[in-house]
């Protein structure tokens, strides 16, 4: 089992060393071992961890959904069953967070409208910054 230093393992996955120590303070990484100076040393298992939970990121999960299924993984059981429920709760989140993002989008096109509107008007006329009615289309 080959062993490599926090800045050697960070380097060759692309992330920084601070990024290593943050998933270690949350619990998803650990160190194989230290060296006699305290330096943290990695093994192959935690390269493949970290690519994991990479990954997991990338297709939108949060670092708390990951510690989710690395911790049933650690258990010795299959991570599926608890994944098709991570994945839905996930997609319905996101899906509220598109449907706020459309209406911000919404409001926003509105301001800028009114905001054309009166860029020839004088100090008096200006309704450009007037509130948004809230409510609406959300």
């Amino acid at each position: 089992m080959v062993q490599t230093t926090i800045s050697v393992l960070a380097g060759n996955l692309g992330v920084t060393t601070d990024t290593l120590r943050y998933y270690e303070r949350l619990g998803l990484l650990s160190p194989s071992g230290r060296t006699p100076a305290g330096y943290r040393l990695y093994d192959d298992s935690s390269a493949e961890r970290l690519r994991f939970i990479r990954c997991a990121q990338r297709t939108g999960l949060r670092l708390d959904d990951i510690r989710e299924l690395l911790e049933v993984r650690d258990q010795g059981q299959c991570p599926c069953g608890h994944t098709q429920a991570l994945v839905e709760r996930r997609l319905a989140e996101v899906s509220a967070e598109m449907r706020q993002l459309g209406a911000m989008k919404r409001a926003l096109l509105d301001l800028k409208r009114r905001n054309e509107q009166c860029m020839d008007a004088t100090a008096s006329e200006w309704s450009c910054l007037a509130p948004v009615e809230e409510g609406g289309d959300q």
